[in-house]
């Protein structure tokens, strides 16, 4: 079985209360299997989401709100 891991460019997140939340509410999306933050304080965090299949870029950001942060782009 392959996987596939996209990075996804979230906004806002400033600690590990923030990695938390975000790697939660992503983590809830079905098929996704693994969650990876790399935090930038005030920049631009790299989320790296592992998942079976590819992932609907509208689920990805509809989790991040939830958390209460802001998708601001993907990439490959």
């Amino acid at each position: 079985m392959s996987t596939i891991t996209t990075t996804f460019n979230v906004a806002g997140m400033t600690c590990e209360h923030c990695v938390g939340a975000v790697s939660a509410e992503v983590g809830k999306i079905e098929g996704v299997q693994a969650v990876d933050i790399e935090l930038v304080t005030g920049g631009q965090s790299a989320v790296r989401v592992t998942s079976a299949a590819e992932l609907a870029v509208a689920d990805v950001r509809e989790a991040v709100d939830e958390a209460g942060y802001e998708l601001t782009g993907v990439s490959a």
